[in-house]
């Protein structure tokens, strides 16, 4: 079953009927990556009844000039057997670092804000090696704000807001990460979790990555991300794996990479409906030398505009330095449905698919493929060891046998595609700050052009009221 545990919530329980019935009656390749469940085993009610572990009775202080760091540690040791650990509304400081490890059966509910005030490096907060866990705002309301301006300013960065590492049957929903001082949310070798209705939003900096994910059975959906790094981005080992309804809002764009192991394993990865506006790229795999396969992946449903790159495959990234061996081996991945403009198509390849000299990729499908140039009157396509069929591609090679490196090969379009115009989001930014501090911003209600969330947001009304209302028991 293809859904999570955490979503059964009385408030929510209607749309989360509908939601188990579509994907029952209506399993399409959109589900196909993933194997089984995702999300907490317990409900949040069934925790709740447990027991309820309140930072304010672990020392806490509803002020900026407090450090919750050491009562979210006590709260966490009275209730990582099964239980919530509430941080009420209210506004934080956080000067000391947690590490939270070995929970099992619990959950943080941050329904207050919580301020970065400390300068260590490292992770505000770490959570490792457990189960059944869920991190959430009840309201919705519920951030994490790392005034990352007050390094970036110097040109300078400092530690990352939230990393998740050998965890299993866990969710993160209804936050917002701000500002972090460089990455957001770094889920770190995670195993049948899910990620929804969450807003990050960073500085105009690289290094400030959005969410980084590897892992298996991993459901990232209805996510919104504005920073100059990686919006969602895959990296090694990484299986089974379902990222949509995605909004790249001023971004580096979505990603695999950089992958500069010996033996990469990357497979069955599905991207689908991702919105990029003012980004880098639309879609990015980048690597440098090294090895190991990246198979099996489907990019469908990808709108965008006014991004540098669109559909970049880049086995020779400058970026990264070059690695022992002879290159990724990329093999069996589809692109499919995708529309809008590039800022320069014809200094940018809108397609542009580099494949290593010695394992050229094969079985590479493009079709229904219309993203038209905003600069000038003509774009181009280039491909260099690239087998399949669509834009540049060279036919042939399915079975991936005696493949023959080839140089650039270079096909220039002439005239707008048929159907490449797609529509706006009215949420676009036109600015990213970095010197000065982010607001948080609220979690917002569409993620796609014309999709509706999955998840309803947990903070309406009669939610926040009940959640309350719980909480004080």
């Amino acid at each position: 079953m293809y859904f999570s545990l955490s979503c059964w919530q009385p408030a929510r329980l209607a749309s989360s009927l509908a939601r188990l019935i579509t994907l029952f009656a209506f399993l399409t390749p959109a589900f196909a990556q993933l194997q089984g469940r995702v999300g907490p085993t317990t409900s949040t009610a069934a925790k709740r009844t447990v027991k309820v572990c309140s930072v304010l009775d672990h020392g806490a202080t509803a002020s900026k000039s407090s450090d919750i760091g050491p009562a979210l540690v006590a709260a966490f040791a009275a209730c990582k057997s099964g239980g919530i650990v509430y941080v009420p509304p209210g506004e934080y400081g956080m000067s000391t670092w947690v590490s939270l490890s070995g929970g099992q059966g619990w959950a943080l509910q941050l329904d207050g804000i919580i301020y970065r005030t400390g300068t260590a490096g490292g992770n505000m907060i770490y959570i490792e090696k457990g189960k059944d866990v869920e991190i959430f705002s009840s309201t919705s309301q519920g951030a994490i704000q790392g005034n990352g301006f007050e390094y970036h300013k110097d040109n300078n960065n400092g530690c990352r807001i939230l990393r998740l590492a050998h965890m299993q049957d866990f969710s993160i929903h209804d936050i917002a990460l701000v500002d972090s001082p460089l990455f957001h949310l770094f889920l770190d070798t995670t195993t049948n979790g899910e990620v929804y209705n969450v807003i990050i939003r960073g500085g105009n900096k690289g290094g400030l990555d959005g969410i980084d994910v590897s892992g298996t059975n991993m459901w990232l959906h209805d996510i919104e991300v504005s920073n100059r790094d990686e919006c969602v981005t895959i990296k090694d080992p990484s299986q089974y794996m379902l990222i949509e309804n995605i909004y790249c809002n001023w971004s580096g764009g979505c990603a695999m990479g950089s992958l500069g192991g010996s033996a990469i394993n990357i497979h069955d990865i599905r991207f689908d409906k991702v919105y990029s506006a003012n980004c880098n790229q639309m879609f990015m795999i980048k690597s440098n030398g090294g090895g190991g396969t990246v198979r099996d992946c489907s990019f469908s449903n990808f709108l965008g505009r006014h991004n540098a790159y669109t559909l970049d495959i880049d086995a020779n990234w400058s970026q990264l330095k070059k690695q022992a061996g002879d290159g990724v081996l990329f093999h069996d991945l589809n692109f499919t449905g995708w529309h809008g403009s590039c800022s320069d198509g014809n200094r940018r390849a809108p397609i542009n698919i580099m494949c290593p000299d010695a394992k050229p990729c094969y079985n590479i499908h493009l079709s229904d493929f219309a993203v038209w140039t905003e600069t000038g009157s003509k774009e181009v396509y280039k491909c260099s060891n690239a087998y399949g069929n669509g834009g540049c591609l060279k036919a042939g090679g399915l079975d991936g046998k005696a493949l023959a490196a080839y140089a650039v090969t270079t096909v220039t379009v002439a005239s707008a595609p048929a159907g490449w115009n797609a529509p706006t989001m009215a949420a676009d930014l036109t600015t990213l700050g970095l010197s000065s501090s982010i607001p948080i911003p609220a979690v917002p209600t569409t993620f796609f052009p014309g999709a509706t969330p999955y998840s309803q947001l947990a903070g309406g009304a009669a939610a926040s009221a009940a959640a309350a209302k719980d909480s004080r028991k």
